[in-house]
């Protein structure tokens, strides 16, 4: 009986989170003291790694990272059979334990490390701040959007009814009918909201919550999404089979897919601190040397990391290792170590690229101080540097920059212009603030200058901005209006 044989090519699509990926995106969201925090964590957990101490003579012996990149790569080509990285998390996963998280207290997947809350860190330095709401940190991010007053009031509205989970308090159908706006415009605004960081506030429900995080994915996984829509509670209940025969995908596919749901958060409202005073340390210092300003990203206290000479020796002979175990030990410690060093020094680069794009950008506000503040959006920084908005606001976000005229936090330099329309010149909120401040310092108490008054006085000054906006920054600044002021 003849046998025929015959060769098939096909081709599928994969999502591919990678180790490197997520531990890029976990650091930048995290400031300096809880990135050393993380830092020492890993070393006490990661035998592979230990520091360099300045006493070290560097032999020859050490390894440099090009060259652990190099063999962490052989290793895996010869050593490893997996389809995705993902496939070396741990098989048991409590998809129930997952799902109900959502309907806890937790803020985060119970399986998944996140960063430290603000509560946990370190009580020293000698700087406080007080951190932004849920609702004003949406709200920064919705002004640098270009939207009209209406959009923008309506969004405003969709994040004053989003509670500290970060879903939706009110029906939204209940919020359209307080707005202007048909259904699908105002769903667009919904989803931009969503879109904002941290990604999938706004949402009304779990399956939106995690189908707003799968869509910003940098490669999106048509199937992950597939899973997130229809078959939550098939995961939940671990009905792999059901998934299969409703998708046509094998269940070992299914379950490597699904693993990308470590990284997505149930409560993404959760990953803004509250608005509890807390202690910081700059994450950026900025210096003034020979009339220019030069950028130093803080790296006190974070450790020079380098692979343990002892675990070096042990790679040399790893081929000579019989026990199956210890070998995997030692590869998989190394390859978690690469990722640190590796994804340590990308967000330190990351920071430094942005903050320098700032410098640059807001040169006037260095030399002459914070009325030379200059209308800035992440969408320009983003541009500049070649990453992502919502990259730019994760850099931007609880991390603060040391400079010669003080302390700010790296967020105080994005302002949308205003007073720009009908031929004006845009300035910066904090500088509008200022105007307004100065006027109203210099008033006749018995005449105090009224929120019209202010406004014609600005548009002489080419910032045409209406009464309104005049008054709600005055509001900002905690100041009474012009009657409350008056003294007879």
């Amino acid at each position: 009986m003849a046998v025929k044989l015959s060769q098939s090519l096909k081709q599928s699509q994969n999502l591919m989170m990678t180790p490197q990926l997520q531990q890029a995106i976990k650091l930048l969201t995290l400031n300096h003291l809880e990135m050393t925090d993380m830092i020492a964590s890993e070393m006490v957990e990661n035998p592979m790694l230990e520091e360099v101490r300045s006493s070290d003579s560097g032999s020859e012996t050490d390894y440099k990272l090009e060259n652990l990149e190099q063999q962490g790569q052989e290793a895996n080509s010869t050593d490893f059979n997996e389809d995705t990285l993902v496939s070396k998390q741990d098989d048991s996963i409590d998809w129930q334990q997952y799902v109900d998280s959502y309907n806890s207290t937790s803020s985060q997947p119970n399986m998944a490390s996140g960063p430290v809350s603000a509560d946990e860190m370190p009580n020293y330095e000698n700087m406080v701040s007080k951190s932004m709401s849920l609702a004003e940190h949406l709200e920064w991010q919705l002004r640098m959007e270009d939207l009209t007053d209406e959009e923008i009031n309506f969004a405003i509205d969709i994040i004053h009814n989003i509670n500290d989970d970060g879903y939706l308090a009110a029906p939204f159908d209940e919020i359209i009918e307080r707005g202007n706006f048909e259904r699908e415009e105002a769903l667009d605004l919904l989803e931009m909201v969503q879109r904002l960081d941290p990604v999938g506030c706004g949402s009304e429900n779990l399956v939106e919550c995690l189908m707003a995080q799968a869509r910003i994915a940098e490669e999106r996984s048509p199937l992950l999404e597939k899973i997130i829509r229809n078959h939550l509670t098939d995961l939940k209940n671990r009905d792999f089979k059901k998934i299969v025969a409703a998708t046509g995908v094998s269940q070992e596919n299914i379950e490597e897919t699904a693993k990308l749901l470590h990284n997505f958060h149930p409560k993404p409202g959760r990953l803004v601190s509250s608005g509890d005073t807390h202690y910081v340390t700059p994450d950026v210092y900025v210096v003034e040397v020979g009339g220019e300003f030069v950028v130093q990203v803080n790296d006190d206290g974070v450790p020079r990391l380098r692979i343990s000479k002892l675990y070096q020796d042990m790679l040399n002979s790893v081929d000579s290792l019989e026990n199956k175990e210890a070998k995997d030990f030692v590869q998989e410690k190394l390859k978690s170590a690469l990722w640190l060093i590796k994804s340590i020094g990308n967000r330190q680069k990351t920071i430094e690229r942005v903050a320098k794009s700032i410098v640059k950008k807001q040169q006037k506000f260095f030399k002459k101080g914070p009325k030379y503040l200059t209308p800035m959006i992440l969408k320009d920084v983003a541009n500049e540097i070649g990453m992502h908005e919502s990259t730019v606001s994760r850099v931007t976000s609880n991390k603060y920059m040391h400079t010669p005229i003080g302390m700010f936090e790296l967020k105080y330099f994005f302002n949308t212009g205003i007073g720009g329309k009908n031929g004006g010149v845009d300035v910066a909120g904090e500088v509008l603030k200022l105007k307004i401040k100065e006027l109203i310092a210099a008033e006749n108490e018995k005449k105090p200058l009224s929120d019209q008054k202010i406004a014609d006085i600005l548009s002489r000054e080419d910032v045409k901005v209406a009464r309104r906006t005049v008054a709600k920054y005055r509001e900002l600044l905690g100041i009474l209006s012009s009657a409350k002021r008056k003294i007879k």
